[in-house]
């Protein structure tokens, strides 16, 4: 069974859906048959790169708020991760443009490291007091090699606009054509949606339904083609 997750880095609830989700997969009892998948989706795709402010900033002028409720909002978030046994600093947190980080997930996703990097990134982006906007793209480099790449391969990527942007488009117009609006959104086998930071116990759910409502393999019978089984190989008489 696969499971695609669309998410943003600069997304505290797909930083939050992640450890839930990842709370039910472990219990799940088919979990080494469940291929995850992480897709990309920007919250904020027409931000420059070097467009980076303070997230206190950037929510009182998306959202209208004021600085104490987008405050407010912060400590929530920091409760609601610190119940998932995440780390959350609520205060300090800039907020910048996230197009190279999905560039740099795709590499990861052909080298098998794309957990593991995106892992790094939410932690270091809601974790850590070193920014992963403002430092530069060193910064960047210092975190997919801790997750298991090559430096000069992310160099390499940094370097060049066009390296997986496509990819990166692709997977954002797709998830457009899904629905999804928001994130983190959650597809499994391409036949259910799950929306949102939900509970481990919702997710528990959809991957039982998901699993129990894969098709049956259709068997074509060929007539009696010799075949190998647990007693030996079957010898063709002449």
């Amino acid at each position: 069974m696969r499971v695609e997750i669309w998410s943003d880095i600069a997304c505290p609830w797909c930083y939050v859906g992640k450890a839930r989700f990842e709370k039910a997969l472990e219990a799940f009892p088919h979990r080494e048959q469940v291929e995850v998948v992480h897709r990309s989706f920007e919250l904020d795709p027409g931000r420059a790169k070097g467009d980076i402010q303070p997230v206190l900033t950037m929510l009182t002028k998306k959202y209208g708020m004021s600085e104490s409720q987008a405050q407010a909002g912060e400590e929530n978030l920091g409760a609601q991760a610190a119940a998932e046994g995440l780390e959350y600093r609520t205060r300090g947190r800039d907020h910048g443009s996230t197009f190279d980080m999905h560039r740099l997930l795709h590499l990861a996703k052909e080298q098998g490291r794309q957990d593991e990097l995106l892992g790094l990134l939410y932690k270091a982006n809601f974790a850590e007091e070193r920014s992963v906007f403002s430092e530069g793209e060193e910064r960047l480099v210092e975190l997919a090699v801790a997750a298991g790449l090559d430096a000069d391969a992310v160099r390499k990527v940094l370097a060049d606009p066009a390296a997986y942007a496509d990819e990166v488009r692709a997977d954002e117009r797709e998830a457009a054509e899904l629905g999804a609006n928001g994130v983190p959104f959650f597809v499994l086998d391409r036949k259910f949606g799950v929306s949102g930071a939900q509970p481990a116990e919702v997710f528990a759910q959809a991957l039982t339904q998901a699993w129990g409502e894969r098709p049956p393999l259709q068997l074509i019978d060929r007539g009696s083609a010799e075949a190998c089984g647990p007693d030996g190989c079957a010898v063709p008489q002449h």
